[in-house]
């Protein structure tokens, strides 16, 4: 069976595409490295939120709260018990691929407890419900030293496969193809083998009949109901997917950052992600991909190239520093993209179907039957 031009073309741009990144680390410098892997995080998070967001309507502001469950649930099953700081801390020492595993359903399980409220409230009061889970989230973080360590957060555990680590040690100095791979470039492939399983599972539920059901539900419950969608538990579904993919945007956090504080988790993360998946598209998975990249990579970008840009000062510094120049040009895009491009920075690349030509000609049997009406008597009575 021979495939359309338009889609071994699409086909042939996805396998370069992959070739490209799998071929990063042997070119890019830490920092680009450090730079990629927090977007390949904040992509599988912006899937998740787009999910419930984009295409079922859900308004979420408690996406940061889902992410430290993963974080957190991965640093406890596979952390071993000990002392950090001032704190003593729990762990199961659990395998670490078993611990992420965890972490993941331990995530969609809480957002499935989650989930019965988010049954009875639409809207804004939804969005408010969600931002309750910010603040106690934040408030069982700094508290609960057992688990989280406190104000100093805790280690996270290192991915480990058959005795190799993604570390910089257990093989140390391990080189392929010349090229020495230290942890960056070991977390860069497990980062981006979750991403392609993560992207592949979204575009096939959105694309089979649970994403048509979901769309309905987020077009008109009402209408989705008579047509025979059951509206609760398909919002409960997304609520739950979109927690494990927020899970496992967490657990890959905790394994670049290596200590996890509770600060991190707070509302301005809930907010980037909402700027992702606007900004991308809304119900689009490329859209949310597109959009995680531009906000992780923007801040990044304005800090290493702070000396060089105007109006932009190191941080630290007397004016407006690198975060806050990121957070004004994304928010300058949130509205060019709101006013100008609805469906986001995904939907331009979108065909969007020709309006037919309107014709000047005359069908012939209508011109006929014109010119016989014409020349029947004008004192005729029908």
């Amino acid at each position: 069976m021979r495939l359309p031009t338009r889609v071994f073309l699409r086909y042939l741009a996805i396998a370069a595409v992959l070739v490209v990144m799998a071929a990063m680390p042997y070119y890019l410098t830490d920092f680009w490295l450090l730079t990629g892997l927090f977007a390949m995080a904040a992509a599988l998070g912006a899937i998740g939120l787009n999910i419930l967001s984009g295409t079922t309507g859900q308004l979420s502001l408690g996406h940061a709260f889902f992410l430290a469950v993963g974080a957190y649930g991965y640093m406890y099953f596979s952390g071993e018990s000990g002392r950090s700081g001032t704190h003593d801390i729990n762990g199961l020492g659990l395998p670490p691929t078993v611990a992420l595993v965890l972490a993941v359903l331990l995530a969609g399980v809480v957002g499935g407890i989650f989930s019965p409220i988010s049954g009875r409230l639409r809207g804004m009061y939804l969005g408010i419900a969600t931002l309750a889970l910010v603040f106690i989230g934040e408030h069982v973080m700094i508290n609960a030293h057992s688990v989280t360590g406190g104000y100093n957060g805790r280690a996270a555990e290192p991915m480990e496969f058959f005795g190799f680590t993604l570390t910089d040690r257990d093989p140390d100095n391990w080189e392929f193809l010349g090229v020495e791979f230290g942890a960056y470039e070991r977390l860069w492939y497990l980062a981006l083998v979750l991403l392609v399983i993560g992207i592949l599972l979204a575009r096939n539920l959105l694309r089979g009949r649970p994403g048509r059901a979901l769309g309905a539900v987020r077009d008109s419950e009402i209408a989705a109901a008579v047509m025979g969608v059951p509206v609760a538990r398909y919002r409960s579904m997304a609520f739950v997917v979109s927690s494990m993919y927020a899970g496992l945007a967490g657990v890959l956090l905790a394994l670049i950052f290596g200590r996890v504080i509770p600060e991190y988790f707070g509302l301005a993360l809930s907010i980037d992600y909402l700027a992702m998946i606007v900004i991308g598209g809304l119900g689009s998975v490329a859209g949310a991909v597109v959009g995680a990249v531009f906000v992780t990579v923007l801040p990044q970008l304005f800090a290493h190239y702070a000396e060089s840009l105007p109006l932009v000062v190191a941080s630290g510094g007397d004016g407006v520093g690198p975060t806050e120049a990121a957070r004004y040009l994304y928010g300058a895009a949130i509205v060019l993209v709101l006013l100008f491009a609805p469906g986001g920075l995904a939907g331009l690349t979108r065909r969007r179907p020709r309006a037919p030509k309107p014709s000047a000609r005359v069908p012939a049997r209508s011109w006929s039957r014109f010119r016989s009406r014409s020349q029947e008597p004008q004192g005729a009575v029908s």
